[in-house]
């Protein structure tokens, strides 16, 4: 059993290296295993397909993901200290990737939806269920943010949400075509802005 767990975990860590320095379209399952260092037919035994393999990649990577961002932003500090924690633990995960593999990786979902949404109706609806979530706990902190006086009182919730996510989305991409993480640093500025911040506040 152990084994058997052992071949499957290779493969979801292969598929998910590829997926971010390659993309989806262009790879091959017996590229897959090739890099895993297992038999073809485990793949098989695991996946009934490669869409298989991405939705699985996808929902650990969530996972995880979802966990920091939880941790982050239900912390003990206050609400846009909460977010630029996170701004910092996202721009981190692009520069260890970039130091790893000599390359910003950007974000695994983003980059599946510009290249997949069209083609593949089951992973758009899960990224789009992932997006959703993503705001949903951003949206928490805007809330607080907001009745504690620390955001603008005339700024919508949601939509200041989502426009928090699609920020995080494009210095993202920014940082992975220009392979720089350091167009990650501008988050925190430019959330500030989406905010209303007061000038007082932002000097804390």
């Amino acid at each position: 059993m152990g084994r058997t767990s052992d071949a499957q975990n290779k493969i979801l860590d292969a598929a998910k290296m590829l997926i971010e320095q390659r993309g989806y379209s262009a790879l091959g399952v017996a590229e897959i295993c090739s890099t895993a260092g297992v038999p073809k037919g485990s793949f098989y035994y695991f996946f009934e397909s490669k869409q298989a393999l991405a939705l699985t990649v996808i929902d650990d990577h969530w996972a995880a993901q979802r966990q920091q961002w939880v941790e982050l932003l239900s912390s003990d500090h206050d609400p846009l200290r909460r977010l630029r924690d996170l701004f910092e633990a996202t721009e981190n995960v692009q520069r260890t990737a970039q130091q790893k593999a000599g390359l910003v990786v950007g974000c695994l979902f983003g980059n599946l939806a510009l290249e997949l949404s069209n083609q593949a109706e089951e992973i758009r609806d899960r990224l789009q269920e992932i997006f959703a979530a993503q705001i949903d706990l951003i949206e928490r902190v805007v809330v607080e943010a907001k009745d504690l006086g620390l955001a603008g009182a005339s700024i919508d919730t949601r939509d200041t949400a989502r426009s928090i996510v699609a920020l995080m989305e494009g210095r993202a991409l920014f940082a992975k075509l220009l392979n720089d993480p350091a167009q990650l640093e501008a988050l925190w500025r430019n959330c500030l802005d989406l905010l209303q911040v007061p000038a007082q506040a932002r000097a804390n």
